[in-house]
């Protein structure tokens, strides 16, 4: 769904900064071998996250939901030198796709995969994050939400995709839609919160920029 008219919408990604070479790669693999591609964040929201990343400057950023590793290498681009990114994903078979393309970048060796439930593992996690992007199962944004937000530095960043899912959060609610409600809820949680401010930018299927209250 497109927010504004296709032909600006080409022009926004035309004067926007040009995708790099690796993720050229990652992307035509992923639609050459992978299911469901375009679950891929691609150019021009990779180089929104990208960009949120660099003026962040973050020591520290958790991924929730890989896929392929995209958005990873894009949010690495802004990570300090000493920092780490952690990303979690449930599906175990992407990991050696993942892992190819981290290694090829300047951030392998600061990039950790963790395969399971993002709920279970991310209390395992010792440390707080200065950036976290909520990109997986629409189910538990709420829940991923509430279990980031006290390993969240003060003023740090949540980034949540998906969040207009292609217009739907405007329809009529169907019974079995659990994705749909579950972004509803998600969305009148993170205006309500107290502990975070929050705007959403109708950047491709909608992403919310959440700041952790504190500084």
């Amino acid at each position: 769904m497109y927010f504004i008219p296709e032909e600006l919408d080409d022009y926004v990604v035309k004067h926007s900064e040009n995708e790099p070479e690796l993720l050229q790669q990652l992307s035509r693999e992923t639609y050459q071998k992978i299911l469901q591609p375009r679950m891929l964040s691609g150019h021009y929201q990779g180089r929104v996250l990208s960009m949120i990343s660099k003026l962040i400057s973050p020591k520290n950023i958790l991924e929730i939901g890989t896929y392929t590793g995209y958005s990873a290498l894009c949010l690495a681009e802004g990570m300090q030198a000493s920092g780490a990114l952690h990303t979690i994903d449930i599906n175990e078979e992407l990991a050696d796709f993942q892992r190819k393309y981290f290694d090829k970048s300047d951030y392998g060796n600061q990039i950790f995969q963790h395969i399971g439930n993002a709920l279970e593992i991310i209390p395992t996690l010792d440390t707080t994050f200065d950036l976290v992007f909520i990109d997986a199962d629409k189910e538990n944004y709420s829940n991923y939400f509430n279990i980031v937000i006290n390993k969240l530095n003060p003023g740090g960043i949540i980034l949540s995709d998906n969040v207009l899912w292609s217009g739907k959060i405007l329809e009529e609610l169907k019974p079995n839609d659990t994705a749909t409600k579950a972004l509803l809820e998600y969305n009148i949680l993170l205006k309500n919160d107290n502990r975070a401010e929050t705007v959403i930018l109708p950047i491709r299927d909608g992403l919310t920029i959440s700041r952790k209250k504190g500084f």
